[in-house]
C-alpha cells in the first residue's frame, strides 16, 4: 500500500508538472503573436504617403492619424492585421468556399455549397466595377493587411496557426486582396437575411398543423405596436393560408439543412438577431440636440465581431477630409457605425423579403440547358476546385440559370421529389436561388461615401448605393437634424409574394425591377421628435409596395417607445444608457394575469403564483436582471410554456426559440380557453388553457428547486442565463483543451429575447444566451467627446492578450466607455503610441 501511495505522487508530481509546462508552452507560443503597438515601424514597401500616428487607448482601442486618406487606410489595414489577422482569414476562408483547406475534409459539404453560391465570383465583378476611389480605398487596405504578413511568419500570427499547424503543417495564409473584403459583406447579408428561414418553416409547419392553423403561429404585425414610417394600423403581412405543395416541403427542407451548415460557422442568424436604435431631437434632450443610440443583436462570438477604431486625417483640408470614429469590420476599410465631424449613424435589420427560389424546367437531352419561355438556354457552367487540407483536390460544377445558381445539384433528398407531389412538375428540373445578395454590390462604396456624408442629403446619396442587406438607418447631424432612410434593392414581382418555389420557365414570377430609392420609406424631423426601430414594422398598409412579411412583432420598438414618452424631464446621455440596459419584460406583463388566476391545489403552483405576483412590486417590477429570483421563475414558466402548448404539434427542429412571434401567437389563445392549441397530441385527454398553464406552473417550480435549490430567494436569473464566447473555427471543436485556449466564459448575463437587453436564449435548448447585443453605443451631437460605446469581449483577437476579454465585465453589467474623438484626449488616454513609417 505504502509503494502505492509512492507511485500515486511520483505519477500526481508528473502530472502537475506536464500540466505546468502545457500552461508555460501555450503561454510562450501564444506571445509570439502578440502584436507590436509602441515604439516605431518600417513600412519600407507598402507605399505609405507619409509617418502615420496609431495611439491605442488603456482598451486596445486605436486612433489612427496620417496626411492622406489613403494611408488611413493602409494604416487600418495594418493595425487590422495585428489585432485580429486570424478573424480576419477565417471569414474570408468563408465568403471564398475554402474552409476545407483549413479544416480538412469535414468543411468539403460546406464549401461546396458556399462556392455554389458564388460570393468569390461575384466579389470579382464587384471590384471590376468599383469607382477608381473605392478600388484605391481597398488596395491600400490590402496593403496595409500585407505589410504586416510580410513582417511575421504563420505561426506569429495567431495562436490557431499553432493549433493548425498539429494536423495541417501545410498551411500558410495567402495575401490579403480587394475580393477578401467584398465576400465577407455577402457572408453578412446571409447572416441578416430571414425570410427564406420563414418561407421553409411555414412550409414545414402547414405540413405538419395544416395551412388554416399555419397562420396562427405567424400573426399578422400587432395593430397596437409602432410601425416606423406611418402613423399607426397594423402592417403589411401577405395572404396567407393556402396549401404548400409536399415538393415545396422536401425540397425547403434540404435547402434548411445546408443553409445550416452556414449557420454553424456565422452564429444564429435571421429572424432570430436584431437590433435596438434610437435617436432623440433636440427638443427632448437636456442639451437641445440630438441623441443618437444602437445596440445590433448579433450571434454570439469571440473575438466580437466588431472592432472599435477612428480615422483622422491630420490636418483636416480639402485633400484629406475623413474624420470619424466608431465600429470597423475587421476586413473592412472604414467605419460601419458611428459618426465623424458632421453627422452620426446607426442601424438595425430591416429583413426584407429579396430571396425566391424557382423550379427550371431542365432539357432531358442537356442538364445543362433550360427553358425560358418555349426555349431551351444554356446556362453558365463553372468547375470549382476544392483545395483540402494536405494538398487533396475535388471538383465542384456549378450552374446558374437567370435566376440564380442551382442550389439542387448537391441535395439528394431531390432524386425522388416528383413521386411525392402532386405539383405538375416537369420531368427534368432544378431549384434555383434568386438573391439580391448574389448580384453584383456597391456596399462598399456606400460605407465609404457614409464616412465623408457631411449632410442629410449626402446621407441619402450616399444609401442610395447601400444594396444589400437592406438595413433601418436612422442619422442625426450637428445641425440639430434627425432623421430615418431605409436603403435597399428589395424586388418587384411580376406575380407571386416570394413565400413558394414558383415555376422559372415563364416570366409569369420574374421580378420586373426594384423599389426606385425616392420611393422606399424616410422621416426627416418628425413631428414628435424622436424615431425607434427595432427591426418592427418600417410601413402599414398604405405603403404601395411590398417590402417584408417576416417583422420582428414591436415588443422591443413598443418599450424603447414607452421610456422615451415617459421620461420625466430632458433625456441625457446616462439616461439613454439606461434604457438600453433596460429588462423589463412587456410580454410577462400580460401573460403573468393569466398565470396567477388558475386555479390549483398543488403546493407548487400556488408558491409560483405568489412569486410571480410578487415580481410586479419589487424595487425593479417585471425586470429581468441577472439577480431577479422572479425573472428566473418567469423564464423557465415562459420555456415550459411554449413547450406544454406547441411542442406536440410541430416538428423538432421548429420548437420556438421564444422571440415575441410566439407570444404574439399566444396573446389571442390565451382568451379562448378550448382552442384546439391547448390540447395535448401525446394524451388521450382534451386539455384546455387552465390545466396547460397549471402544469406549466408547476413544472416550471419543479425545474428551478433541482437546478438553482429549495429555497426561492436563493435562485438568480444569471445563474441559468449565461453567455459563453466561442474562438472562430475552434471553440466548438469538441476538444476541451482546444476550447479551453479560445473561449471564455460562463458569464452571468440580465435581460432575454426581445427585451431591450436583448440576450436572446432558446427556448427549446435551455436559457444560455445565443445572440446578444453585440455592442453599444451612444453619440451625443451636442459634444462628441461625451459620446460612449463598448463591444462584448475586447479589441484583440490573440487568446490570453490583455485586450482578449477585458471588457467582458463592463458589457455583463451593460455598461460602456468614452468614445473618444478630441486628439487630446486621445493622446491623454494612451497606453502605447506606434508610429508607421516608409523607410528607416
Amino acid at each position: 500500500m505504502q509503494v502505492l501511495r509512492s507511485v500515486l505522487k511520483v505519477l500526481l508530481v508528473i502530472v502537475l508538472v506536464l500540466a505546468l509546462v502545457l500552461v508555460a508552452t501555450t503561454f510562450t507560443v501564444s506571445r509570439l503573436a502578440f502584436p507590436r503597438t509602441d515604439g516605431e515601424a518600417i513600412l519600407e514597401n507598402a507605399g505609405l504617403d507619409g509617418p502615420v500616428d496609431v495611439y491605442r487607448d488603456a482598451n486596445g482601442v486605436p486612433h489612427i492619424y496620417a496626411r492622406t486618406i489613403h494611408d488611413l487606410y493602409l494604416a487600418q489595414g495594418y493595425v487590422h492585421a495585428q489585432d485580429r489577422f486570424w478573424q480576419m482569414d477565417f471569414q474570408r476562408a468563408v465568403g471564398h468556399g475554402r474552409l476545407a483547406q483549413l479544416f480538412g475534409e469535414e468543411a468539403i459539404e460546406t464549401d461546396a455549397f458556399l462556392r455554389t453560391l458564388g460570393w468569390s465570383r461575384i466579389a470579382d465583378e464587384e471590384f471590376a466595377a468599383m469607382s477608381p476611389d473605392a478600388q484605391e480605398a481597398l488596395l491600400a487596405y490590402a496593403d496595409g493587411v500585407n505589410a504586416y504578413l510580410d513582417e511575421r511568419s504563420t505561426i506569429r500570427l495567431g495562436l490557431e496557426y499553432s493549433v493548425m499547424k498539429l494536423t495541417n503543417a501545410s498551411y500558410d495564409p495567402l495575401p490579403w486582396e480587394p475580393a477578401d473584403t467584398l465576400v465577407w459583406a455577402k457572408a453578412m447579408a446571409w447572416d441578416l437575411r430571414s425570410n427564406m428561414d420563414v418561407e421553409i418553416s411555414r412550409a414545414v409547419i402547414a405540413k405538419e398543423v395544416g395551412a388554416d392553423r399555419v397562420d396562427d403561429l405567424y400573426p399578422r404585425y400587432p395593430a397596437d405596436r409602432p410601425v416606423i414610417v406611418s402613423g399607426g394600423g397594423g402592417a403589411a403581412a401577405g395572404p396567407g393560408g393556402e396549401e404548400v405543395p409536399a415538393a415545396a416541403v422536401d425540397l425547403l427542407s434540404v435547402v434548411a439543412e445546408r443553409a445550416g451548415l452556414l449557420d454553424d460557422l456565422l452564429g444564429i442568424s435571421g429572424a432570430d438577431i436584431g437590433t435596438n436604435n434610437w435617436v432623440l431631437g433636440g427638443a427632448l434632450t437636456d442639451t437641445g440636440m440630438p441623441i443618437l443610440a444602437n445596440d445590433p443583436h448579433l450571434g454570439i462570438q469571440m473575438p466580437s465581431i466588431w472592432y472599435e477604431i477612428g480615422l483622422h486625417c491630420a490636418p483636416v483640408g480639402p485633400d484629406c477630409d475623413l474624420e470619424v470614429a466608431g465600429f470597423s469590420f475587421v476586413g473592412t476599410p472604414a467605419v460601419v457605425l458611428g459618426h465623424n465631424d458632421r453627422i452620426a449613424w446607426a442601424v438595425s435589420n430591416l429583413a426584407a423579403d429579396v430571396q425566391d427560389l424557382y423550379i427550371e424546367k431542365l432539357n432531358p437531352d442537356n442538364p445543362n440547358q433550360y427553358e425560358v419561355n418555349g426555349q431551351w438556354v444554356d446556362m453558365d457552367v463553372y468547375t470549382e476546385t476544392l483545395i483540402v487540407a494536405g494538398g487533396n483536390r475535388t471538383d465542384v460544377q456549378v450552374r446558374v440559370t437567370r435566376h440564380g445558381p442551382i442550389i439542387s445539384d448537391s441535395y439528394e433528398a431531390l432524386e425522388d421529389l416528383e413521386e411525392t407531389t402532386d405539383l405538375d412538375l416537369p420531368d427534368d428540373y432544378a431549384i434555383a436561388l434568386k438573391w439580391t445578395a448574389l448580384e453584383p454590390s456597391r456596399i462598399v462604396e456606400s460605407i465609404l461615401e457614409l464616412n465623408r456624408a457631411d449632410d442629410w442629403n449626402q446621407f441619402r446619396r450616399a444609401l442610395s448605393y447601400w444594396d444589400v442587406p437592406s438595413q433601418n438607418f436612422i442619422y442625426a447631424d450637428v445641425d440639430g437634424n434627425i432623421g430615418y432612410q431605409m436603403p435597399g434593392r428589395i424586388p418587384i414581382r411580376a406575380g407571386g409574394d416570394g413565400r413558394l418555389p414558383v415555376p422559372g420557365w415563364t416570366n409569369e414570377y420574374e421580378w420586373t425591377g426594384f423599389i426606385p430609392f425616392e420611393q422606399l420609406p424616410n422621416r426627416y424631423n418628425p413631428p414628435e421628435g424622436y424615431i425607434v426601430t427595432a427591426n418592427n414594422a418600417v410601413v402599414d398598409d398604405s405603403y404601395p409596395f411590398f417590402l417584408a412579411r417576416e417583422w420582428s412583432y414591436g415588443t422591443r420598438a413598443q418599450r424603447i417607445t414607452d421610456m422615451i414618452e415617459a421620461a420625466e424631464g430632458p433625456i441625457t446621455v446616462a439616461m439613454t444608457e439606461e434604457m438600453q440596459r433596460d429588462g423589463y419584460n412587456l410580454m410577462a406583463e400580460e401573460i403573468i394575469p393569466y398565470l396567477t388566476a388558475v386555479e390549483s391545489s398543488q403546493p407548487e403552483v400556488a408558491a409560483a403564483q405568489e412569486m410571480l405576483n410578487a415580481w410586479d412590486s419589487q424595487p425593479e417590477p417585471l425586470q429581468q436582471n441577472a439577480d431577479s429570483s422572479h425573472g428566473a421563475l418567469y423564464a423557465a414558466v415562459w420555456r415550459h410554456l411554449l413547450a406544454r402548448t406547441f411542442h406536440d404539434d410541430l416538428p423538432e427542429d421548429y420548437w420556438p426559440v421564444g422571440r415575441d412571434r410566439y407570444f404574439e401567437a399566444l396573446r389571442p389563445l390565451l382568451d379562448e380557453p378550448t382552442n384546439e392549441w391547448w390540447d395535448s397530441r401525446a394524451t388521450s385527454n382534451v386539455e384546455d388553457r387552465d390545466e396547460i398553464l397549471a402544469g406549466v406552473l408547476q413544472e416550471a417550480w419543479t425545474e428551478l428547486v433541482d437546478e438553482l435549490g429549495n429555497d426561492p430567494d436563493d435562485w438568480r436569473w444569471g445563474e441559468l442565463h449565461t453567455a459563453t464566447f466561442r474562438g472562430a473555427g475552434f471553440g466548438s471543436s469538441g476538444i476541451w483543451p482546444i476550447e479551453w485556449l479560445f473561449n471564455r466564459g460562463p458569464f452571468e448575463t440580465s435581460g432575454g429575447g426581445d427585451l431591450v437587453n436583448a440576450t436572446t436564449w432558446a427556448a427549446f435548448e435551455g436559457y444560455e444566451v445565443v445572440a446578444l447585443p453585440s455592442m453599444r453605443m451612444i453619440v451625443d451631437l451636442d459634444d462628441f467627446s461625451r459620446s460612449r460605446a463598448l463591444h462584448t469581449t475586447g479589441q484583440s483577437g490573440h487568446a490570453f492578450h490583455k485586450h482578449y476579454i477585458d471588457m467582458v465585465d463592463l458589457w455583463v453589467v451593460n455598461d460602456t466607455q468614452p468614445l473618444h474623438w478630441d486628439r487630446s484626449a486621445v493622446e491623454a488616454d494612451a497606453e502605447d503610441h506606434l508610429r508607421l513609417l516608409k523607410e528607416g
